[in-house]
């Protein structure tokens, strides 16, 4: 069978097989309820507690500070609505790069009546400081601002937004789904320095789809998106998951363990890559920002994304041509036009992510491959060019 060469772990990534060998026993045999006060349900409860430690360690938490959800987006949205439940209507912040299921719980805020205010990004991607201040002398109530993009890989001073926040009396909130495994996370510091709220997502980091987790200040007050029996400290209501969850767990434990030796790879394959990108005349996005090292965004003047995604693709590299989760949304990156890209350049845009399994000889193969791709698609351009 045909596989492409995997380059694409910002959407999503592959089962780890120790994550697998975890989850099995819970998928074949094991079947109880974590509710239920059988041997069975102490089983699944001790599993999902297990879990839930393994997790809060990764990011130095406590475990009663995770909670349990089916993915990032229903973290983000338990979040903000969440909280949003809990208050009057106030004035509510979000950086302009941030993913869909942060800024559209945001509009839906806005629509019942949460001033919305888009916090401006500077040609890095990163939040532009002046506005920022001027945000924060707004007086927000809530903020929200992603660790690290999931297009750029560019990785904000959460640290410094978060004093700045705090300072305000503002409570902040941070999407750190790509960030988790791909550089060191310190729930404790942050949350020190200003940072209430943290989401997670297992299958980012080799784990599987359907698990999440929203790392959450206890002082902080939400409401339930899901009403029910009261699982998850009241905050999502739901049998627990408890394959996906176990999966969680150790993908946490493994991601926090490898973190050092994963962003020193990849980035020696992204240095490699970025070179040949060059050669080609490529311009590299936030490249003089800090970002994460498995993450390069890039655009090729005068070809179109979609198209080069779809000849690499045959060729055998699956690459992005901008977020998986908005793949369906036929124009440019609303983060590259945050950053004020040019629309012509922006629609160019090809993101390729590294992760477990990637090698240095699959990045020269790329290189070559693009560069032939790259030719192909520029002599049809002025094969049309000449019949007009």
């Amino acid at each position: 069978m045909f596989a492409p060469v995997y380059l694409d772990h910002n959407a999503t990534t592959p089962l780890d097989p120790a994550v697998r060998a975890a989850m099995l026993p819970w998928l074949e045999g094991l079947c109880g309820n974590a509710s239920s006060r059988h041997e069975y349900g102490r089983q699944a409860r001790a599993a999902v507690d297990l879990a839930r430690q393994q997790v809060a360690a990764a990011v130095n938490a406590q475990p009663s500070e995770v909670i349990f959800t089916s993915g990032g987006s229903e973290a983000n949205n338990l979040f903000l609505k969440g909280l949003a439940a809990c208050r009057q209507p106030g004035r509510l912040a979000v950086s302009a790069i941030e993913h869909p299921c942060v800024l559209q719980p945001a509009r839906q805020l806005q629509r019942q009546g949460w001033q919305l205010r888009e916090i401006a990004v500077d040609a890095q991607g990163l939040v532009a400081a002046d506005d920022y201040t001027a945000v924060l002398a707004e007086q927000p109530d809530v903020l929200s601002i992603m660790l690290a993009n999931n297009e750029t890989g560019a990785i904000q001073d959460l640290p410094q937004l978060a004093q700045a926040a705090r300072a305000a009396g503002a409570v902040l909130h941070s999407d750190a789904v790509q960030a988790l495994g791909k550089m060191p996370l310190d729930f404790r510091a942050l949350n020190a320095a200003g940072v209430q709220a943290l989401t997670l997502s297992a299958h980012k980091i080799n784990g599987p789809k359907g698990a999440a987790a929203l790392v959450v200040d206890k002082r902080l007050e939400l409401a339930p998106l899901i009403a029910g029996g009261g699982h998850e400290r009241g905050l999502r209501s739901g049998t627990e998951n408890v394959p996906a969850i176990v999966g969680f767990g150790v993908a946490a434990e493994l991601a926090a363990a490898r973190v050092a030796e994963a962003t020193a790879q990849n980035g020696l394959l992204r240095a490699e890559l970025e070179t040949g990108l060059r050669a080609l005349g490529a311009c590299i996005f936030s490249s003089a920002a800090p970002r994460l090292s498995n993450t390069c965004y890039f655009a090729l003047p005068g070809i179109d994304g979609e198209t080069l995604v779809g000849k690499l693709d045959r060729a055998g590299f699956a690459v992005a041509s901008g977020a998986a989760c908005s793949s369906a949304q036929p124009e440019s990156s609303h983060v590259l036009q945050a950053m004020g890209i040019a629309p012509e350049l922006a629609r160019g845009a090809v993101r390729l992510s590294f992760g477990a399994g990637n090698d240095a000889g699959e990045v020269k193969r790329f290189i070559a491959a693009l560069q032939a791709t790259v030719g192909d698609l520029r002599g049809l351009t002025a094969i049309e060019a000449g019949r007009t």
